[in-house]
């Protein structure tokens, strides 16, 4: 019987399936009933699910990260799909095929990391070359930052995602940097490639998606600036000379403002050319990508309308072909 992807579920359908467990939840309703609610993933996409009427056995019969059978029946509330379980069962990972939850499979990370290294290695700037090859080579680093998802809900949720959104952006840097002639294309790739490098440390993403207590105590924007003061000075070593220290300080600058905006956690606004653009290109690929993955995954297929995304403010138009982009 062939799997049946979250991508694929319409409106009231009986469902017996095994998903990834994540954001485990124990809540009372409110007439002070407890209900169980937890997201559910396979490499499609992800649906809130809810079990009525459960307690502490059924909250502590399964972790976060663990594979579990659901049995129970799909429906739209305020617009959005969600799953209602009658029962759901802890599977045994060694039974499951785990391509079937990996959005990214082993050989797209493999050429995405190779495209990584091809890019930053053809820098004429002798600096800024030397300081990637000291990431570059950094097996250790290299592990995490190709294993690292680029957030935990929004853009790019996934194991590797973090390294997919890199080299979507550094490729977008290749494309735009040549038309503005006055931003320093190298400082701006190097930049795309630094800015995120915190989350390795930010993140926990060896079962579920979750944050670390750095993560949580000090974040990826200052995780990354600390984590670049390390490879300056293993760069240093390998040059056999100090790197220009206004070219240091434009690196931070671009780690420390791409966000944009003091309320979106950003210490400083972008100030230089080359932040300025790192922030609207790095803000237009996670865009992009969170978009195109919500026009993916609504299941409402009967309407050229997602329904009302509160964290976008608006509803999205998909148009007379609807979502046919799914994947599966």
């Amino acid at each position: 019987m062939s799997r049946r992807y979250i991508s694929e579920l319409g409106e009231r359908e009986n469902i017996e399936e095994v998903y990834l467990a994540a954001d485990k939840q124990l809540r009372p309703n409110r007439n002070g009933n407890l209900y169980l609610q937890i997201r559910l993933s396979d490499r499609s996409g992800s649906v809130t699910a809810m079990m009525w009427n459960a307690g502490e056995k059924a909250y502590g019969s399964f972790e976060n990260g663990d594979y579990v059978r659901v049995q129970g029946a799909t429906q739209y509330f305020n617009g959005a799909l969600q799953l209602i379980a009658s029962r759901i069962d802890r599977v045994d990972r060694h039974t499951v095929d785990e391509a079937e939850f990996t959005v990214l499979r082993s050989a797209e990370v493999d050429r995405l990391a190779a495209r990584t290294a091809e890019m930053l290695r053809k820098l004429s700037n002798v600096h800024l070359r030397n300081l990637a090859e000291c990431f570059l080579m950094d097996d250790a680093f290299m592990a995490q930052f190709t294993a690292a998802p680029a957030g935990i809900k929004h853009h790019h949720a996934y194991r590797g995602g973090l390294l997919e959104h890199v080299v979507s952006l550094m490729e977008l840097v290749e494309v735009v940097a040549p038309r503005y002639p006055q931003i320093d294309a190298e400082l701006l790739l190097m930049g795309a490639f630094l800015h995120d490098t915190g989350k390795i440390e930010e993140l926990n993403y060896e079962r579920d998606l979750s944050y670390s207590d750095s993560g949580q105590l000090i974040g990826h924007v200052v995780l990354a600036i600390s984590l670049l003061d390390q490879k300056v000075r293993e760069a240093e070593k390998l040059g056999g000379e100090a790197l220009p220290a206004e070219l240091v300080l434009r690196l931070k600058h671009m780690i420390l403002s791409h966000h944009g905006q003091y309320e979106y956690g950003s210490p400083k606004l972008p100030m230089t050319l080359e932040a300025i653009a790192l922030h609207h290109l790095d803000n237009l690929d996670a865009r992009i990508h969170s978009v195109t993955q919500l026009l993916r995954e609504d299941a409402n297929a009967n309407s050229p309308w997602t329904p009302f995304h509160a964290a976008l403010g608006r509803k999205l138009f998909k148009g007379s072909g609807g979502n046919d982009g799914k994947r599966s």
